[in-house]
């Protein structure tokens, strides 16, 4: 089994990544889509490319997993692009295809939890980057570790559990009508110590 990130330089057609995970935050992959467009020439473009490499998981079935950077390869899809670079972080090509997902699972390397916060079974994650759906706590979740809400934490989908806090104490029609407004009350849960067992969590100051 892989444990380094080893690059593969063969482009990866993007319609062929398999997410690991049902919601992305779409104010983030907007963000990122704008700023894959200030890279006008084809030089900076495959820069950015290269230096933001997917990566994945090889699966039994040959296909690459997504286990990390859904926001950035839903904006490039979105885009236009039609191909990425993929760094291999785990070769899983060798397991049963009856216990890929609890070996997935077990590694931390899947996340299958919809947009209301509630575990799926596998079948239920879309095929394909395209079929990722909005989840705007998620985009409050980065937004708030973006301005100094918490910090950057290794833990496997931190936000993800900072969004699931934030289902908890805010509304999603009020995040969803007034971003601004649903950023400050973050920012309040966040320094509170309801938030403490958070990765990340910095505190009331």
């Amino acid at each position: 089994m892989a444990n380094t990130r080893d690059p593969i330089l063969k482009p990866i057609p993007i319609r062929s990544l398999r997410p690991t995970q049902m919601t992305v935050g779409m104010r983030e992959v907007k963000e990122k889509r704008k700023r894959w467009r200030e890279h006008k020439s084809d030089k900076k473009r495959a820069e950015l490319l290269g230096k933001h490499m997917i990566p994945v998981v090889l699966g039994p079935d040959e296909r690459h997993y997504v286990v990390d950077h859904h926001h950035l390869a839903r904006a490039l899809h979105d885009e236009g692009v039609e191909h990425v670079l993929v760094t291999v972080i785990g070769d899983l090509t060798m397991v049963e295809r009856d216990a890929f997902w609890t070996v997935m699972d077990h590694k931390r390397w899947a996340y299958p939890y919809d947009a209301k916060g509630e575990r799926r079974h596998y079948r239920d994650l879309p095929k394909s980057v395209s079929g990722l759906k909005d989840d705007p706590f998620r985009s409050l979740a980065g937004e708030l570790r973006r301005v100094g809400g918490f910090a950057k934490d290794v833990t496997p989908f931190s936000e993800f559990l900072w969004a699931d806090f934030l289902r908890r104490k805010i509304s999603r029609k009020s995040v969803e009508e007034d971003f601004s407004k649903a950023m400050e009350k973050a920012l309040d849960c966040a320094k509170s110590k309801d938030a403490v067992y958070l990765p990340g969590w910095s505190g009331p100051d």
